[in-house]
């Protein structure tokens, strides 16, 4: 049965790396039918961040990421889900391996270890651990430990020959042992190290699969190497390509939002971001991108993951998000969308029409909400390119003369719109466009907008004649505010 793990450590927000790693691993489980797992690693308790864990768990499920086993399913099998509740089976096994001889007790203080990396660089060669401690007797070991010498216990790893990782994205790729030193696995507190503690983890839970980022890679022969001291069989192992920005650097916030947390306060949908997130390094078999997660699961493969880093396009997650804005029908945009109403909202125009209207032009919830602000609002200010274009010493009459019009107009729709702007443009001996960008910005404040008849239509009468009223008086009082 594949099983497959999601394990971040609670040390800040869920940024966009990680939830493209928990998203495939999710697609592959249930791809498969098989079990998607969430297990928290803990192990450094000093760069833990107070409540990240549960906005982290929040953050994935905002996605649609649901997991089979975790820490906040009850009975789940092969809990508990939290590594720093698993610390009496690290160091039952820990204690087997030094038993057992493929372990010791490293004595080497910092001051030791430096002076020996130092003495290797003088050299010419890479600084590692020289094994000073490793030919140590038993007796001479134990003698110490009791005595209260402060010790690690490190591994004994391979110094001739080579580690293959059977990567399923990448292919066979060879590790070098004798760049390995005896790492440590049990820390001086007698605490994992990550590279110990997830070996075990993933053994005790039955991973079959384990699917993370590249930056796992170099990890991955040093797990090797305690799967086999421990004689656990190797589950399989992909490495996902890494993110980077499109200069090919890491991201970073110069970027722009990194954490999921902030695309939705951005107004991205999370829909959209979850889409986006699926082609960072992986493309569908019929080449399309809108997907859902439903036609995600049905395709993905893990032999569609690119080898090549995926770049970072915000441009494109924008793209996407719009195409979400105007594909979703219009309540889920409306239900969206009120958390960015940072006003009142009245019962007229209706919110529905009002988004069915605007959202063509929008591509975030936030622009969204700013453009439904003026059917409720009048504008208060008058964007100053358009003030200089549009609110010339005629504009004034041509305005106060379609306010007359517009009054009497009946019926108030599109077309007898378009047929009054028709008739008096020809009266007044100007092309259409002379009434149509004063009207906008009038109504507005903005030379930009949906188009104009199906806006004045949607706001109505009473609103766009006081607007249209109060423009011709800030014109010819020049008390126009400008923006």
């Amino acid at each position: 049965m594949v099983r497959v793990r999601y394990a971040p450590s609670p040390t800040g927000a869920l940024h966009i790396g990680g939830a493209r790693t928990a998203l495939f691993n999710f697609l592959f489980a249930r791809h498969h039918g098989g079990a998607f797992v969430l297990r928290i690693e803990d192990t450094d308790q000093s760069r833990q961040v107070p409540e990240s864990e549960a906005k982290m768990l929040a953050g994935l499920k905002s996605l649609g990421i649901v997991w089979d086993e975790g820490p906040d399913i009850e009975g789940a099998p092969y809990g508990p889900y939290r590594v720093s509740e698993r610390l009496g089976r690290h160091r039952e096994l820990a204690e087997a391996l030094l038993a057992s001889g493929q372990a010791y007790r490293c004595f080497c203080t910092p001051e030791q270890l430096e002076a020996d990396r130092e003495a290797l660089r003088q050299q010419g060669l890479p600084p590692r651990y020289v094994g000073r401690c490793r030919d140590l007797s038993p007796e001479e070991s134990e003698r110490r430990r009791a005595r209260g010498d402060r010790f690690v216990v490190r591994l004994k790893t391979p110094d001739t020959g080579e580690t293959v990782v059977h990567d399923l994205i990448r292919g066979e790729v060879a590790f070098d042992n004798r760049v390995f030193d005896d790492f440590v696995i049990m820390k001086a507190d007698f605490t994992p190290v990550y590279n110990f503690a997830v070996a075990i983890d993933d053994h005790d839970m039955a991973i079959s699969h384990v699917i993370r980022g590249e930056e796992h890679l170099s990890n991955t022969p040093k797990q090797i190497f305690v799967y086999q001291a421990l004689h656990f069989p190797l589950p399989a192992f992909a490495h996902l390509p890494m993110i980077l920005a499109p200069d090919r650097s890491k991201i970073s916030k110069r970027h722009g939002a990194t954490a999921v947390e902030e695309y939705q306060a951005q107004g991205i949908i999370l829909r959209a971001l979850t889409n986006y997130l699926l082609l960072l390094g992986w493309s569908s078999p019929d080449g399309r991108e809108i997907l859902d997660l439903e036609d995600a699961i049905q395709s993905f493969t893990l032999d569609r993951v690119q080898r090549t880093a995926a770049i970072y396009d915000i441009k494109k997650l924008e793209w996407m998000n719009h195409q979400y804005m105007v594909q979703l029908p219009v309540e889920d945009i409306v239900a969206l969308v009120q958390p960015f109403l940072t006003y009142p909202v009245r019962e007229a125009p209706p919110l529905s029409e009002v988004v069915a209207l605007c959202r063509e032009r929008a591509t975030t919830l936030v622009q969204l909400a700013d453009q439904i602000r003026v059917f409720y609002h009048p504008p208060e200010s008058y964007e100053a390119a358009g003030v200089a274009k549009h609110f010339g010493e005629e504009a004034a009459s041509r305005l106060e003369a379609l306010a007359a019009r517009l009054a009497q107009l009946e019926p108030w729709d599109h077309d007898h719109l378009a047929a009054l702007y028709d008739a008096l443009s020809a009266e007044l001996g100007v092309k259409r466009a002379a009434l149509i960008h004063p009207t906008r910005l009038a109504v507005t404040g903005r030379t930009v907008g949906p188009g104009l008849f199906e806006l004045v239509a949607l706001l109505g009468r009473e609103a766009t004649v006081e607007r249209l009223n109060t423009a011709v008086q800030r014109i010819r009082s020049q008390a126009l505010l400008v923006e």
